[in-house]
């Protein structure tokens, strides 16, 4: 049985950073992206940044060029430095792993971003 967990919940002030983990365990044959999701109350969940198994990257318009995401296949984990914060930038964070169309996803964390 796959888990993803997540770590890493904080309130930051804007133009803060906060760097969010995501463990993966159980059997998990590669290859697998992994990336990251927020979801508002009331909102769809929307990506933010996944990276595939071979290390290519998408984001969302929204985030290019303050968030980055790593990932390291060998422990299973994906990392997420989120830079410059915005108050905008407060949601649930998930993270998901995903294989052969099949979706595994984290319980989220909550990120807050206010003054």
């Amino acid at each position: 049985q796959v888990q993803v967990v997540e770590s890493g919940v904080g309130l930051v002030q804007p133009g803060g950073l906060l760097r969010l983990s995501c463990a993966a365990a159980g059997v998990i044959f590669s290859p697998f992206t992994m990336g990251w999701y927020r979801q508002a109350p009331g909102k769809q969940r929307e990506l933010v940044a996944t990276m595939t198994h071979g290390g290519t990257t998408n984001y969302a318009d929204s985030v290019k060029g303050r968030f980055t995401i790593s990932r390291d296949n060998a422990k299973k984990m994906v990392y997420l430095q989120m830079n410059i914060l915005k108050p905008e930038d407060t949601d649930v964070y998930y993270c998901n792993l995903r294989r052969l169309g099949i979706d595994y996803w984290g319980q989220g964390t909550q990120v807050t971003v206010s003054s």
